[in-house]
């Protein structure tokens, strides 16, 4: 579930695409937060980590039991940092060694804590090396441990990606500025060796043995790439057209350009299946969330794009395709900022039709 990839138009500029899969719909609210919003995060028995927004910011969140603890999936502040959160089987924190009187970060409030207050990657790279993280249980997934890793992205198109395994904290560059889920990030870079034969240039005619072969199509340039939705194959593919991808001018073109490469990652209902008895940590307490009981669970269920966003990291605006739409429609923090009194709270199935003014609705809410 989950594919997050930057794309760099001909000024320059970065645009960040990414699709969330699940089998369920979770309570998704879109948020916007004015600066000065202050805001919480507390991991265990220590003591909370309290902090003030400096920066307006606007996301895709889940609530943690209330509206008061919102946990940022996808998000962006108006400096021009932008959060995802991805599915990460292999999360493994570190042991707790902080004294109980320490403020700790949860690791499921990274993207709030870092979109509050930072404007770059190497702002965040900074402050991380000063905040204990902690992964701890999440009630909103049922009590489990969040099986999550991040990624962040700036303006300048620097990208890292923070990962949870073999109980250490792990920060990696991410000079591809894409990501999928497991196994981990430096397993995906080592596997592109892999793929140093692919290329856009089609193909299309061949000499075997004397004779003359033509290929009467195009597109076959693209034949070896990996078909399949999982993480491993998806990764490869996201590198592919975040590479090769036309390169055009100006936001509106981007954000277009960028819309059909992530459609290249849009799953629909029913495309695979997967036995509920072998569902994830993740989808069971997804499940759970929703209301869905034990005794009516299919025999069989399916992951599929719930959200699709694109987001234009300099001009601050997000744009969002949900499963019930087939349009997008646009956040500006500009207009959000000029017109909410404080913060914003609103479900994302009111957006669920792109026809409308989704800032309007933001702001009537």
């Amino acid at each position: 579930m989950c594919t997050s990839l930057l794309y760099t138009d001909l000024s320059g500029s970065v645009f960040a695409g990414r699709t969330l899969e699940l089998p369920v719909e979770l309570p998704y609210f879109a948020a916007f937060l004015p600066k000065g919003t202050p805001l919480a995060s507390r991991a265990g028995e220590h003591a909370p980590l309290t902090y003030e927004s400096v920066y307006d910011v606007f996301g895709i969140v889940v609530p943690n039991g209330n509206a008061q603890d919102l946990k940022v999936v996808e998000g962006l502040n108006e400096a021009g940092l932008n959060f995802s959160l991805l599915a990460f089987a292999d999360t493994h924190g570190p042991d707790d060694t902080e004294a109980k009187d320490t403020p700790v970060l949860s690791a499921i409030d990274l993207g709030a804590w870092m979109l509050a207050q930072f404007s770059t990657v190497a702002e965040v790279k900074d402050a991380l090396e000063k905040q204990a993280v902690l992964v701890d249980p999440l009630e909103a997934l049922g009590g489990v441990v969040p099986p999550f890793h991040y990624t962040v992205h700036d303006k300048s198109g620097a990208s890292i990606v923070i990962e949870f395994f073999d109980g250490k904290r792990h920060i990696f560059d991410n000079p591809l500025g894409v990501m999928t889920n497991s196994p981990r990030f430096d397993w995906h870079l080592t596997n592109l060796n892999n793929y140093t034969h692919l290329s856009n240039v089609d193909h299309s005619s061949a000499t075997f043995l004397g004779k003359d072969f033509i290929q009467p199509d195009s597109g076959i340039a693209t034949v070896t790439l990996p078909g399949s939705d999982t993480a491993v194959d998806r990764f490869v593919r996201a590198v592919y057209y975040a590479q090769f991808s036309e390169k055009v001018d100006g936001s509106e073109a981007a954000l277009r350009q960028l819309g059909h490469v992530m459609n290249k990652f849009d799953r629909p209902k029913g495309a695979s299946v997967y036995s509920s008895a072998k569902a994830s940590a993740l989808t069971e307490s997804a499940t759970k969330l929703t209301g869905g009981a034990a005794a009516e669970k299919p025999d069989f269920i399916t992951e599929y794009t719930s959200w699709i966003t694109l987001i234009d990291l300099a001009g601050g605006k997000l744009m969002l395709r949900t499963y019930g739409s087939l349009g997008y429609v646009s956040f500006d923090l500009a207009a959000l900022k000029e017109g909410a009194a404080g913060p914003k709270l609103v479900p994302l199935e009111a957006f669920s039709q792109g026809s409308v003014d989704a800032d309007t609705v933001m702001l009537s809410h």
